[in-house]
């Protein structure tokens, strides 16, 4: 699905920055939307909230510090300026409705009002991702309507063939990943919040690690954090919020602690750039991948 819909945005004159905010990011985090809803339908709530906890964790420490160890990427300031701190406005959002036992003295619960909320952000980013992309000098989609005609017949004819094919394949895998993995946390005898924040997150995360490394070996640095960005803005701003409308989130014993250290990690990455000159370099990489190892460990000993 993503190769898909990749080729039809890059026929038509996206930038790969555009491309990594949106057509990979969002097709990479289908797997969570897929998961998480199914998930929401089913009454399996702690499963889907452990899944976007620990995709956002593990797109931010393992796939991105991955990436970095492989090469040292380029942390553009359009991405600081902007996505970077929209990602953190998302995340502190999120984690302040987290709080209902410090606040009103409730049960901590992602409800349907809370997901309103992230949905208006989630348009936000929309509206600004687009404008970016409307702003583009000599942009072929602005030029002329014959420009849009860039791909050829046969080759859209078998993009549109993979994205069909990718989403009847999320559909299948997702509803298999719901129904055993509750089996796997009842056979392991662990809170289904472990299973999501292990199993599922970072199975759903495999297109973002895959995805990130093709494309730190290509030198393709903006595509990388891009589509680490706007994976981890998606899950937060839409699948999450779309799975407490479906059914209200209650969070599970450590969940608070989860969204606080997914805020810790995107916040790292702006002394990252200030130090190291806009370079997260392999030590960095590094850190972060044994950070989030060692968060996931503690997570496990705590149970």
């Amino acid at each position: 699905m993503v190769r898909g819909a990749s080729g039809l945005a890059e026929g038509y004159g996206v930038s790969p920055m555009v491309i990594g905010l949106t057509v990979v990011a969002f097709g990479t985090s289908a797997p969570e939307l897929v998961v998480n809803v199914l998930g929401a339908l089913e009454g399996q709530t702690a499963l889907a909230f452990g899944n976007i906890a620990g995709s956002n964790l593990a797109n931010l420490g393992l796939v991105l510090g991955s990436a970095a160890i492989i090469t040292p990427m380029s942390l553009q300031g359009k991405i600081i300026r902007r996505e970077l701190p929209l990602l953190l406005l998302a995340t502190t959002v999120l984690l302040f409705m987290t709080l209902d036992p410090l606040l009103r003295g409730e049960t901590p619960v992602i409800d349907r009002s809370d997901g309103l909320v992230m949905l208006l952000l989630f348009g936000i980013f929309i509206y600004l991702t687009f404008m970016d992309f409307v702003r583009q000098d000599h942009d072929p989609l602005l030029l002329t309507i014959d420009s849009l005609d860039i791909v050829s017949h046969a080759e859209k004819r078998t993009n549109w063939l993979l994205v069909l094919g990718g989403v009847i394949g999320l559909a299948i895998g997702g509803q298999l990943a719901i129904d055993n993995g509750v089996i796997f946390a009842e056979t392991l005898g662990v809170p289904p919040v472990i299973v999501g924040m292990l199993v599922l997150a970072i199975g759903t995360s495999l297109p973002e690690l895959i995805t990130s490394i093709f494309a730190a070996v290509k030198g393709e640095a903006d595509l990388c954090v891009g589509n680490v960005i706007g994976s981890n803005i998606f899950n937060g701003m839409f699948v999450l919020p779309i799975s407490a409308l479906v059914n209200p989130l209650v969070v599970p014993a450590g969940g608070v602690l989860d969204i606080f250290m997914s805020l810790i990690f995107a916040a790292f990455l702006i002394p990252i750039f200030i130090l190291g000159k806009g370079l997260m370099k392999r030590q960095f990489g590094a850190i972060f991948v044994m950070a989030y190892a060692g968060y996931m460990l503690f997570r496990v000993l705590s149970i």
